[in-house]
């Protein structure tokens, strides 16, 4: 019987998956857990749902990559001689998914099974708006706005000092998302907007006193000889660079 019809006859039990995290454009090794390779050691792996072959490697050290049938792996799989297990090269979330290895020795079979999550690097997030709370009301108050594009997978938060104030999160692309905060202009504290995922973050911290500046304008109309009613107008805060 050929190794890769015992492959396809084994019977296999509930499999533990196990998740690995990764960040885009590094490189992730998947471990068989094999010492070294013994006589008549077949190791297959495949990828996806489908179980698409994308590697193989024997004791006698002949391997075969299967890269041709999915172009997203071409010249960047590497497999270790000694312990069969494989290496994906400068990774992207395009290599997200299932893993599976499956290890003949002679009639018998074990298999292991991998979730590869990849995250794109994090863009530290802008402050892009801040304006008045309500025109028409004191001037005491802004809303800051802390945004970041083109991201998936991320939670966006608010801090005060080290307390979260608040935190929204995303799982499908998207081209902007954004949190809003309320300040007051004489806060004297300092404020943090962080974008994380798991296994990163970025941020950007915001002194209100330090940085914003906070404009009014009088309108003045004579209502009559040496008489001023004076209407006050709010424009948005000015960030001070």
């Amino acid at each position: 019987m050929r190794a890769e019809d015992i492959l396809m006859k084994g019977i296999f039990g509930v499999e533990k998956t196990q998740t690995i995290s990764v960040m885009e454009g590094d490189s992730v090794t998947l471990h068989t857990d094999v010492t070294e390779l013994q006589r008549y050691n077949v190791i297959l792996w495949t990828f996806g749902p489908q179980g698409t072959h994308i590697a193989k490697i024997s004791s006698v050290h002949n391997e075969t990559f299967h890269d041709d049938v999915d172009e997203r792996f071409r010249d960047r799989l590497k497999l270790d001689y000694q312990t069969g297990s494989l290496t994906i090269t400068n990774i992207s979330t395009e290599h997200n998914g299932l893993y599976k290895v499956e290890i003949v020795n002679e009639n018998k079979v074990s298999s292991k099974h991998f979730m590869v999550k990849i995250y794109a690097h994090l863009p530290v997030p802008m402050i892009t708006k801040y304006y008045p709370q309500n025109p028409s009301s004191s001037v005491s108050r802004c809303v800051l706005l802390c945004s970041v594009e083109n991201m998936r997978h991320v939670t966006l938060s608010w801090y005060k000092e080290n307390s979260l104030l608040s935190s929204i999160s995303v799982s499908d692309l998207i081209s902007s998302f954004s949190l809003h905060l309320d300040v007051e202009y004489e806060d004297k504290n300092i404020y943090s907007c962080v974008i994380n995922n798991p296994i990163s973050n970025q941020t950007r911290h915001l002194g209100i006193s330090q940085h914003y500046q906070i404009h009014s304008v009088a309108s003045c109309v004579p209502q009559q000889q040496q008489d001023l009613s004076c209407e006050v107008q709010m424009v948005p805060c000015i960030l001070q660079e």
